[in-house]
């Protein structure tokens, strides 16, 4: 096939003029962008985009037991936390008090690599080493409601101190008790650290201040209602003279009021530590003269807001407060960081709480 020398110059025409219209269109869309960004902070366009770009950060927290009442409604502030930061929340541990089945927990969220781990802790011993091998791997973490070795964690989340706790529980059972008598007391473990710092507390104040009230026995429930309810009928049988039951974990007041409720004991009486709806019943017929606590919820709440300062480096050793959203600024003293003193549910008020 002959081609002619014009047919070869139109050709070449052609494509010059293509050539030449796509690099204008390139020119005008060039011209267009940086007249929309003029002026512009890069540094504003890329918070523009804000938490779509970031990787929101994985707080992987722990009860001591996932059916306990007390723990489900910290998981409620929890939650409200995680919603309100945008941050990623895992929630998991034994469904009963276990503290090797806590320890295989925390070193799968070690494998995983999340950002904070926030514990609960069932045994202070067994447990801190688990969470030092999470610091060595860059791992924030925090322990809250019961601590571990002060080297095992960053900072410990503080419902109330063990004093609080500890006068205000014997102080409400010498008022019940009239300045002497005996009493018992249930706990949740002879082990967790913080029914010891509360029982060392109790003791503290029972000889500095009521000389003429006795302990006559300790009981562990292992955190279960049913189990507090067998003890305290035990001791009932065992030891008639006993006026008091404090129990000190949540399942342990109700439990312990039924108990004393099926026996028909009138002269005897509960107080404790434990959540309002367990014990409305028991308060309003006499048998539990009144529950101690604190906002359960806010526990949860707090230290989901402290596990994210943490990560980010605005909670940092020495300082003396921080912000905790809706609680406002918080206290720290040392690397215990305080929710507040405890509150005393009665008969009068009691109605007024619905967790």
């Amino acid at each position: 096939m002959t081609v002619k020398n014009s047919q070869v110059a139109v050709i070449c025409t052609a494509i010059l003029a293509a050539a030449l219209i796509n690099a204008a269109s390139n020119v005008v869309l060039v011209r267009s962008l940086r007249s929309e960004y003029a002026g512009r902070d890069p540094s504003a366009t890329a918070a523009a985009r804000g938490p779509a770009a970031s990787v929101p950060i994985t707080v992987a927290m722990m009860p001591k037991s996932k059916g306990n009442a007390y723990f489900i409604a910290c998981r409620k502030g929890a939650e409200e936390a995680a919603r309100e930061l945008g941050i990623k929340l895992i929630w998991d541990g034994p469904t009963d008090p276990d503290p090797a089945k806590q320890n295989e927990v925390i070193d799968t969220w070690i494998t995983r690599g999340v950002d904070v781990i926030a514990v609960a802790v069932e045994n202070r011993g067994g447990i801190s080493s688990v969470l030092r091998k999470a610091r060595e791997r860059g791992i924030k973490v925090l322990t809250w409601d019961a601590d571990a070795d002060p080297g095992a964690r960053d900072f410990f989340v503080n419902q109330a101190t063990p004093e609080g706790i500890g006068r205000t529980l014997m102080d409400n059972a010498a008022r019940v008790l009239g300045g002497k008598g005996s009493f018992a007391i249930i706990t949740a473990s002879l082990t967790a650290a913080n029914m010891i710092a509360w029982q060392e507390t109790i003791e503290a104040r029972r000889k500095e201040k009521y000389p003429q009230i006795a302990m006559a026995a300790l009981r562990p429930c292992d955190d279960l209602q049913k189990k507090a309810f067998d003890e305290t009928n035990t001791i009932l049988n065992s030891n008639p003279d006993v006026k008091l039951f404090m129990a000190i974990c949540t399942p342990a007041v109700p439990g312990a009021a039924e108990a004393v409720k099926q026996s028909g004991r009138t002269d005897v009486k509960v107080i404790g530590l434990g959540l309002p709806n367990d014990n409305k019943r028991y308060v309003h017929d006499g048998i539990t003269d009144c529950v101690i606590l604190w906002n359960t919820m806010d526990l949860g709440y707090l230290t989901v807001h402290a596990a994210r300062a943490l990560k980010e480096g605005r909670l940092k050793p020495g300082d003396t407060e921080f912000p905790a959203g809706r609680l406002g600024s918080v206290e720290i003293q040392g690397d215990n960081i305080l929710l507040g003193q405890p509150f005393l549910f009665t008969k009068d008020n009691i109605d007024q709480f619905d967790f």
